[in-house]
């Protein structure tokens, strides 16, 4: 009894299996070895027989076409078709004539314009809303929307242009100015009308070239303050772009631009250039309206193949009309001086009406009223 109580429990347990003879097989570890051998058969299956459809059945049927049957089908595959028109609708001997709205070249049809008169080739989507830029054919705004002058510029004659700035503000005053004025006379219009899509849609209607008008820093700003969005001195260029932006989203058909103010910003060539780089990566024009002798907007349309012109002349600063007929007879002699002038008049009600009766009378004068764009280098 007291070797049973000191004898250790493995011992005892040895020799109880001994004495019943039992033996305890590792099953555990036997079924761990059979999973593993069934996965590393899987994984050398995968790894060494290409078979795509992974033992899924399949079978290979023929299908059936019914192309060859289809003559014109083979015609058209094989080489060019020839297809018969109606001879009712479309007689032998008759042509295809494209019709492009007023002011638009003839490489400018086969679109539809949108509201402002604008071509789709001719838009870019930004967030403001569609803005200008030189089509995948190379046409650019200032080609497609400016009026066509050629037979202004062949007669020889010493030629004279005028563009009406202000408008788009008050609608019926616009449109009056747009029933008044000539077509040749071109019309600027500020980015902030409401009713810009009627007053420029009218514009463009009548035949009219039109203008975007952007607002540039004067010296006195901001006591005096062109409106929102003006480009500034001193500003990074991507905030002065983001601006022009915004401004040059407001309608569309336009050839070029006009400044609005602006001697103080068109006086630095740091500021400016970024501005007029984009005009002419725009294909767009660019029009100086002759108020700061500090401008800098020549060399640098010139750098970037702007098509620019200077105003020579602000016909209305005193809006009564015998100013107005004294600077016109001005504008009429800097013409007959050096072949051509432009001049710069506001949507002022006694302005238009007044440059209107003038240009009744250049004719006989020897002078050609033409679009601001003809005298744009």
């Amino acid at each position: 009894m007291a070797n049973d109580l000191s004898t250790p429990l493995t011992g005892r347990k040895r020799r109880n299996q001994q004495k019943t003879g039992r033996f305890h097989f590792p099953l555990a570890r036997l079924l761990f070895a059979v999973i593993a051998l069934a996965v590393g058969a899987v994984v050398l299956r995968i790894a060494l027989v290409d078979e795509p459809n992974g033992g899924r059945p399949s079978q290979e049927v023929a299908i059936t076409t019914t192309r060859d049957g289809n003559t014109v089908a083979n015609q058209v595959a094989s080489g060019p078709a020839t297809i018969t028109a109606d001879p009712q609708q479309f007689p032998a001997g008759s042509s295809f004539t494209s019709v492009a709205p007023p002011g638009e070249t003839a490489t400018a049809t086969g679109q539809v314009p949108d509201r402002y008169g604008a071509l789709p080739d001719l838009s870019e989507e930004t967030a403001n809303g569609a803005i200008p830029r030189i089509s995948g054919t190379g046409l650019s705004p200032f080609v497609a929307y400016r009026r066509p002058a050629d037979a202004a510029i062949a007669a020889g004659k010493p030629m004279v242009a005028v563009v009406v700035t202000g408008l788009g503000i008050n609608e019926q005053g616009s449109l009056d100015a747009i029933e008044q004025l000539p077509d040749d006379v071109t019309l600027a219009f500020a980015p902030y009308g409401r009713s810009l899509e009627n007053t420029v849609s009218a514009a463009r209607t009548s035949g009219h070239e039109v203008m975007l008008e952007v607002p540039m820093e004067p010296f006195d700003y901001p006591q005096n303050d062109p409106g929102p969005h003006t480009v500034l001195t001193g500003e990074t260029p991507r905030a002065n772009l983001d601006k022009l932006f915004w401004l040059m989203a407001r309608f569309g058909g336009y050839f070029g631009v006009v400044n609005n103010m602006g001697a103080r910003f068109t006086a630095s060539a740091a500021d400016m250039a970024p501005v007029m780089e984009e005009f002419g990566a725009r294909g767009l024009g660019y029009l100086d309206d002759g108020s700061s002798n500090r401008s800098v907007a020549a060399q640098l349309a010139g750098a970037n193949k702007v098509p620019y012109g200077r105003a020579g002349q602000m016909i209305d600063a005193n809006p009564a009309r015998a100013s107005i007929l004294e600077a016109l007879a001005s504008l009429e002699a800097q013409a007959l001086e050096t072949g051509s002038a432009i001049g710069i008049v506001s949507a002022l009600p006694i302005s238009v009406s007044t440059v209107s009766e003038w240009a009744r009378e250049l004719d006989a004068k020897g002078i050609a009223l033409v679009p601001a764009s003809a005298l744009m280098k």
